[in-house]
This record gives structure tokens, sequence and C-alpha cells, in this order.
């Protein structure tokens, strides 16, 4: 049995959560077209920049449709030029037969056919406009179907988790990389409803890793969800982290120490030390208040072995546990 000696004072007062490594601005990476993968340009691990090219798709199609697309446009350019040159010369023709009519050089009949020509041919110049801004329309649309073929990085970062391969047929649901910055990492910590009302940002986080046996990460909580997930009950707690050398991977499950303050003042003693009654449920300590005054025998003569002291007295006594941490 041993003893220890109760003392009085504060307990730090903390919470003891697991969180989920997340790299900063991680993001899963996936293809904007259907198509069999002709090259892959990125392994797991390697440093990107915004933009970079990852994966190429086969977009032979997409190439052959914009090909179409820049002949229909200049096509449909040609047919708009001739239509303005025959207004143009109609508007010169107009012009002057407005003088001979009134001169009566031409017949009113005259000059209202040309009128109305000249009508037909605004008509058809402003469909040759049309076809040219459908023509436009279409060729975007064909340059946008030969950009998608192309997956590029939307952030800097490192990848990961690659799951390309050349001559596999990627679709909109594959994920090809996941892709994030590790220079700062993110700790997600799900904190229930009864904890909201104690935890709070700018509180203090100590972080531990299983395989950082020695390593403990301070930082604080950065952001707090105001939405309960209707499944769990709880709500996510975000801890930003830096990370320059690495240590934090994302994935990586860890334990958060949320230290959210201080108990009363109130006798501190070792968790082990509490004893609950099973007869009548109480708890307590068994307390010794003659430790040290029991009466020593006398010293034993020749090779005899020292006879025990008397048994010390001890008494049950209850207890109120205000708070508890760390094994106190």
């Amino acid at each position: 049995v041993e003893i220890v000696q109760a003392r009085y004072g504060a307990l730090p007062l903390s919470e003891r959560l697991t969180g989920t490594v997340r790299a900063a601005g991680q993001v899963a990476i996936y293809p904007e077209t259907d198509g069999p993968i002709v090259e892959v340009l990125a392994a797991n691990g390697d440093r990107v920049s915004a933009g970079d090219p990852l994966v190429r798709i086969r977009g032979e199609t997409s190439e052959s449709r914009l090909q179409q697309a820049r002949a229909g446009l200049a096509s449909a350019r040609a047919q708009r030029e001739r239509a303005r040159a025959a207004v143009e010369q109609l508007e010169r023709r107009y012009e002057r037969a407005q003088q001979l009519v009134e001169e009566e050089f031409i017949s009113r009949e005259e000059f209202e056919a040309l009128e109305t020509d000249l009508a037909a041919a605004r008509a058809e110049l402003a469909q040759a406009e049309a076809s040219v801004e459908m023509a436009e329309g279409g060729l975007g649309e064909s340059r946008e179907s030969v950009r998608q073929t192309v997956v590029r990085a939307p952030i800097d970062g490192r990848v990961g988790r690659r799951n390309a391969e050349v001559g596999m047929y990627a679709t909109g649901s594959t994920a090809l990389f996941t892709i994030g910055r590790l220079e700062r990492v993110q700790v997600e910590v799900p904190v229930t409803q009864e904890m909201l009302s104690r935890i709070e940002v700018g509180q203090t986080a100590r972080i531990r890793s299983e395989s950082l046996p020695d390593t403990v990460i301070t930082a604080e909580v950065s952001r707090i969800s105001p939405f309960i997930e209707p499944g769990s009950f709880s709500a996510e707690a975000e801890i930003d982290v830096p990370n320059p050398d690495g240590l934090l991977l994302p994935g990586m499950f860890v334990t958060v120490d949320i230290l959210y303050g201080e108990s009363e003042q109130a006798t501190l003693l070792p968790k082990s030390a509490l004893y609950e009654d099973p007869g009548t449920g109480a708890i307590g300590v068994y307390v010794a208040p003659s430790l040290g005054l029991e009466t020593q025998p006398a010293l034993p003569e020749g090779d005899e072995p020292a006879p025990l002291t008397a048994p010390t007295i001890t008494e049950f006594q209850r207890v109120e546990v205000l708070a508890e941490g760390r094994h106190v």
C-alpha cells in the first residue's frame, strides 16, 4: 500500500480528443472529361505549381472538332464579309437612286425595288453576323474540350495518392491525385455538443501521435464550425499547425488535448487513490491521520527478525470530484 500527501491547488482542465491531419488546401483532382490516359506527368511526392500538367487524356475527337470549328468560323466570317460588301454596294446605289427618283430619272417602282433589295441584303448581313457568333461559340466550346484533356494542378503543393496510369480509362468520378501544401497542416477534431460550451477559438491545443512518441506540438484552436452533424451530434474544430519539418502527414491519426481553463482551488489527489465503496457507492479516499505516530517496537537481540509495527489506523473519507485530468 502506498501513501501520498495531498496538496491544495487548481487543476488545469483539458479535453482529450482525437483528430485527423489534412494538408493545407488539400483537394482531390478529378478529370473534367472522360477518356483513356495517355500520359502521367507527376508521381507521388512531387512538388508542383498551380497550372502544371499532371495527366493527359486522349482527345483526338476534341482536336478534330476544334479544327472543324475553326474552319466553320472562317467560312462564317467570309460569308459575313460578302454580305457586308453587298450591303455597302446597295447602300451606295440607294443614295444615288434617292436623287435620281427626285429628279424623275428613274421610276418610283425601280426605287422601291432597290429599297427592297437593300433590306434583304441587310437581313442577310444580320444572319451572317449571327452565324459568326455561333461559330465563335462553337470554337470556344471546342477549345474548352481540348483544354479539359489536360488535367492541371489547381494550387501549389505536393501530390500523392496517385491513381493514374497510362491506358487507364478515367471518368469524372476518378480521383487521379490528391494535392496539398504540407508546410502547414490542419488537424480536424470532432467536438460534441456538450464540449462546445467549454472549447473556444484561441485555446491551447497539444497534439501527440503514436508515431512521434517524444514530440508534443503546441498550437491553438483556429476555427469551430457552427453546424452540428445530425448523425454524430458533433461539430468540427480545426487547428492550424505549422509543419516546416514535415512531422505531421496528411491522414495521420493524432491525439489532441485542448486546455480550456483551470478548476476551482481544491485538494489534489492521484486518481488511483479514489475508492468506490461497492456497498454504498460512495466515492472517497482512505486517510491515515496517525501516520508516523506509531509506537516503535524494541530492537531485536541477536539474529532475531525485526518485529512489525502495529497497524496504522485509517478511516474512509468521502470526497466530491470537481475536476480530473493528468491522472489527478
